[in-house]
């Protein structure tokens, strides 16, 4: 989709308001109550977006890559990829061209024997060792825990090999992987986000021995995620780490590795993790797909970013539309929240309309960009309806057609699709009067109500059969002069709007009916107002069998002979 500048032209957003608020909501404030407090740093931070499963991007790690960049730009220092997946690294390098700089994707395979060299850096000081266990004996050992109602941790039996004889086995080539002797106490750290941090114990033994030691290189001398993210960070100089809360229990283990090494370890900072509604881990289901999905309904990119920047960051600006130059201005890791996140996909719409109602707005009186925009958004319509509506005729996919449609209800626009269904009427050779909305007119209206609004629908079409094409014109003050010259109070003018929206649009919002009939034009509302199912009596079926309507009784129960009047009048004015 075609788009104007949007760090320019959304930013006009921010100033109708002041960027500052001296107010914190008291659900912001309890996260970071009792937590210590670590400034954000005054030098250029230097950070990451780690090695990946394979996949594509979804929301947790778009938040992740995010809030690393969004630090490294605050203070002036870098942002790095270092994305195993090619097709997650194409991903992100579309939603945000400018993340990354020279950094192509990284490829932990080319660096193996660097993770090799420091794995044996660890066998070297006593702080790991080689473990020749096979699967065989270690599926045995965990089963035999797991009988006894243990964690299947691991029984040190190859920590006690003398280091000579290790060494010769693994010449020999005797396979063999590389594992942390972890201490018996690891040490504290400070996290930015959860503060001052105890680590428990890190052998458990329960009558027998125990211990964590995870593996981190394995057999075929690739290393594991604990060795490399380490190695690399280090080698890489970062400086701050911000990623997901489910990596703080392994956080201990990394902390000490440095020590292990005798470097410094970077500033971590763990948010909390993206739930749906109702407070379950997000899943598919529930929103948590590609990110490619989301740029293929429409979304604009800059929509995206605003709403997962909201995701685990307490915004104290009193907008909460916010294009990317605005969040690296105010991003802090002070204001990072350690709670989970409850995902609301509602901010997302409301953040799209509002990135597209700026984007429809000329800069400086040039209408150039805007234009180009608004023609862009004009053929994503047209290739929703192609395929929601495949044997639509071609004048209602017309430019022209479509972009009047657009116009007379751009406040409303989210992406194609939605738009597309929430407006079909415009697109259906008739509404759909079965649709929710219809319903909800039903359950209001009483037989009295019918009659009156099938009465009023009938004058509407016999004044404009009456009409003089060659003196009046098909337009908005036809369409007024329609409804004011045989409607005068204004209970009588809502009561005909209802009715001609249940039969042009079935019931559905969108644009003001003058719009509805000026697009549809003169002919189609005819047809429409003649062919609208209307409602039967109680228990009457429709051609297919199905109960056309329940309406409400007036106050007394109609008698036999109120009932056939009400027949007749329906049989003459509608096709039931």
């Amino acid at each position: 989709m075609i788009r104007p500048n949007g760090l320019l032209i959304a930013r006009r957003i921010l100033h109708r308001r002041p960027l500052t608020t001296s107010w914190i909501c008291e659900s912001c404030r309890t996260f970071s109550t009792g937590r210590a407090k670590i400034a954000d740093p005054t030098s250029p931070a230097r950070t990451r977006f780690a090695p990946s499963p394979t996949g594509y991007l979804h929301l947790g790690s778009l938040r992740t890559a995010l809030f690393n960049y969004l630090l490294a730009k605050r203070t002036g220092g870098q942002f790095l990829l270092r994305i195993e997946d090619t097709d997650e690294y194409k991903e992100l390098k579309r939603l945000c061209p400018q993340v990354g700089g020279n950094y192509g994707p990284y490829r932990q395979s080319e660096r193996s024997h660097i993770h090799k060299e420091h794995a044996e850096q660890l066998l070297e000081t006593k702080h790991g060792y080689r473990c020749f266990c096979s699967i065989e004996r270690l599926r045995s050992l965990a089963e035999q825990r797991r009988a006894l109602g243990l964690t299947s941790e691991y029984d040190r039996t190859c920590a006690s090999l003398d280091p000579t004889e290790s060494a010769a086995r693994a010449a020999a080539g005797e396979p063999y992987v590389v594992r942390l002797k972890v201490p018996d106490v690891y040490p504290m750290f400070t996290d930015a986000v959860h503060g001052r941090i105890k680590p428990g114990r890190a052998t458990v033994r329960h009558g027998e021995p125990a211990f964590e030691d995870p593996i981190l290189l394995k057999q075929d001398g690739l290393p594991t995620y604990h060795l490399a993210n380490v190695v690399d960070d280090h080698l890489m100089n970062i400086t701050h780490v911000i990623r997901g809360a489910e990596w703080l229990p392994s956080t201990p283990k990394h902390v000490f590795m440095y020590q292990a090494f005798g470097w410094e370890p970077p500033v971590f900072c763990h948010v909390g993790l993206l739930m749906d509604m109702e407070g379950h881990k997000l899943s598919k289901r529930t929103g948590d797909v590609h990110i490619s999905e989301y740029r293929d309904k429409g979304y604009l990119s800059e929509a995206l970013l605003n709403f997962v920047a909201l995701l685990g960051w307490n915004n104290r600006l009193k907008s909460d539309v916010l294009p990317l130059e605005a969040l690296v201005e105010n991003f802090s890791v002070k204001d990072l929240t350690k709670g989970n996140t409850k995902v609301n996909f509602g901010k997302l719409d409301y953040l799209q309309k509002a990135f597209i109602a700026a984007y429809s707005v000329p800069e400086d009186g040039d209408t150039s960009k805007s234009s180009n925009f608004a023609a862009s958004i004009v053929e994503a319509v047209q290739n929703a309806v192609a395929v929601r509506f495949p044997q639509v005729p071609e004048e209602l996919q017309h430019p022209e057609y479509i972009a009047a449609i657009l116009e007379s209800d751009m406040k409303n626009y989210i992406t194609p699709v939605k738009f597309v269904e929430s407006h079909d009427y415009f697109f259906l050779p008739n509404p759909d009067w079965d649709s929710i909305e219809a319903n909800v007119y039903r359950e209001k209206m009483t037989g009295e109500d019918v009659i009156k609004g099938k009465d009023a629908l009938a004058t509407i079409v016999d004044t404009m059969k009456k009409r003089p094409s060659d003196m009046l014109e098909w337009n908005d003050d036809y369409i007024t002069r329609i409804l004011g010259d045989n409607w005068q109070d204004e209970d009588s003018k809502k009561m005909v709007q209802r009715n001609l929206r249940y039969a042009l649009a079935g019931g559905k919002g969108g644009p003001g009916i003058h719009k509805i009939m000026m697009i549809l034009g003169e002919e189609e509302v005819i047809r429409r107002l003649e062919n609208v199912r209307w409602y039967g009596k109680r228990g009457q079926l429709d051609e297919k069998g199905r109960v056309i309507m329940t309406w409400k009784e007036t106050r007394e129960k109609m008698d036999e002979e109120d009932e056939e009047e009400i027949n007749d009048l329906l049989k003459k004015s509608s096709q039931i």
